[in-house]
């Protein structure tokens, strides 16, 4: 039991190590990735609305 209670409380510490270390985006880096994400966005329905017209 003892042994059981050792490998439980080793775990639970190593997950709220490597939980606690992620790293945080700040605003700026997700205003970024929203404005790349609707260029691509964009750039994609172009291309639909080409083919489309080629078609």
């Amino acid at each position: 039991m003892k042994k059981l209670s050792y490998l439980f409380i080793a775990l639970f510490s190593l997950s709220l190590m490597t939980t606690s270390c992620r790293e945080q985006k700040s605003t700026e880096d997700k205003v970024e990735d929203a404005v790349d994400d609707a260029g691509d966005a964009i750039e994609d329905a172009a291309d639909d609305v080409g083919d489309a017209i080629d078609g």
